[in-house]
């Protein structure tokens, strides 16, 4: 076998492989022999079709499946004879050897980028640290005590914090657009569920009243019929309901799951919960910081096949995240170039510790695999059966693999790292996930109850 390698533009090679002829008849003329005693053809008993009646008729079938094979064969023999690494599939074009002779065929792909990791050691990191004090609980439970609230109509007109019963029908230059309509949609003023300018329009108004209500979408809207265009909303107010917050008492403790020790039980919960989410905020702080320092680093020349399969993982999620927003029979036009600059990231970061796992020979930690799969899990109604789901299905055994490969990499360089401790406002660490760790807090403090 004859293999030649031609370095074309970046990283794209030209390979050109020649087989001889001898290593294609004998398979063909093998398989050819079997296929003889074991056909059956009218006017012939099974395994006393003449040789040639089965080469006239089934020569040229069998050729192409050797050459298929062959293909196959030779391409990672030649990869290998030449030390190529290749991005992503050949474009394969075969010259000659289809109907005899040699088999001579081109390969064009790209290859893997050859390059030394920079950055990676002597970082200079700094870690935010906040205090959980009484202040923060407090909020919390404020939090905690909105979740609570009842609502009663009133006859006055809305205001900051009530909860507006609407009928809207929205159109854009007089059409409507998915999730434009709504019917009896509760709308809490000041909440953030509907766009703020929606929400503010509804202040002033009364059961009864009638508003159109303007709201311009963003010009990178995903949805290009729409994207900086102005809809208007029809809206009537149905219904003006005000907030009742219950008191910080032991009934609120208990409405939230905590059975027993009340209010001191409902703020140590809290207190324990926010601890995590800081300290879970610190490292995604440390995490946000090392991935900047490698990508800024690491200016590295992509595979075209890998960013464009990133480009489409990407599309495909922005895809099913805006369908379940809008309505599964939406299409919106995501155009590859709205990801090319993430694609582009990801890959490199991808290169980037995929060859450090390589270089500082860090191995998979099955311990921390288990713990994370049995965190995932804790957040579902059963989770013994989450855990054997994901047993199950090797491609998020996979993923889930990736992601503590990458946290045991990130924590090396933080090990290698130059880390100053940062004092930090909590409000400011955990935002925007401030609002999420009441919530937590009730989670939490639900699973104990049923404990």
């Amino acid at each position: 076998m004859q293999v030649s390698v031609e370095r074309t533009e970046g990283l794209e090679r030209r390979m050109v492989v020649q087989v001889p002829a001898d290593r294609l008849e004998g398979e063909v003329q093998s398989r050819l022999q079997n296929l003889a005693r074991t056909v059956r053809l009218d006017g012939f008993r099974p395994g006393k079709v003449p040789f040639k009646v089965v080469q006239k008729r089934f020569g040229a079938q069998v050729r192409q499946e050797v050459v298929n094979d062959v293909l196959q064969q030779t391409y990672g023999e030649a990869l290998r004879a030449k030390e190529l690494n290749p991005a992503g599939a050949p474009s394969v074009d075969v010259r000659q050897g289809e109907r005899g002779g040699d088999l001579e065929y081109e390969a064009v792909f790209e290859v893997m980028p050859e390059f030394e990791v920079k950055g990676a050691e002597g970082m200079k990191l700094k870690r935010p640290v906040a205090t959980v004090d009484d202040a923060a609980i407090d909020r919390v439970l404020e939090d905690l005590r909105k979740q609570q609230a009842t609502y009663e109509p009133v006859e006055r007109e809305a205001q900051a914090d009530d909860r507006v019963i609407v009928d809207f029908t929205g159109t854009v230059d007089g059409e409507g657009f998915p999730g434009s309509d709504g019917e009896d949609q509760p709308v809490t003023i000041g909440s953030n569920t509907m766009p703020p300018e929606f929400e503010e329009a509804l202040k002033g108004l009364k059961a009864g009243d009638t508003k159109r209500i303007e709201y311009t979408f963003n010009e990178d809207f995903p949805t290009t019929e729409i994207a900086g265009k102005t809809a208007v909303f029809e809206t009537t107010v149905k219904a003006v309901e005000e907030p009742r917050l219950p008191e910080l008492d032991d009934a609120l403790a208990e409405a939230v799951g905590i059975r027993e020790g009340g209010m001191k039980a409902l703020r140590g919960l809290v207190r324990g919960n926010l601890d995590r989410e800081a300290e879970r905020a610190s490292r995604e702080r440390l995490k946000e910081q090392v991935v900047e320092g490698l990508a800024t680093a690491n200016e590295l020349e992509l595979p075209r096949a890998l960013v464009d399969g990133e480009i489409d993982a990407l599309r495909q999620q922005m895809k099913q995240r805006l369908q379940s927003q809008l309505g599964e029979d939406s299409d919106p036009d995501l155009p590859a170039d709205l990801f090319e600059g993430q694609a582009r990231r990801r890959v490199t970061l991808g290169l980037v510790m995929n060859e450090l796992v390589r270089e500082k020979g860090i191995r998979l930690d099955q311990d921390r695999v288990k713990q994370q799969m049995q965190e995932i899990a804790s957040g579902y109604e059963r989770p013994q059966e989450i855990m054997e789901y994901y047993r199950q299905n090797r491609q998020l055994i996979q993923s889930l693999e990736v992601s503590v490969l990458e946290d045991q990499v990130i924590d090396w360089i933080i090990e290698q790292a130059d880390v100053e401790d940062e004092p930090t406002d909590l409000q400011e660490l955990l935002n925007p996930t401030t609002r999420q760790a009441g919530t937590d807090a009730e989670s939490g403090a639900e699973a104990k109850s049923e404990e």
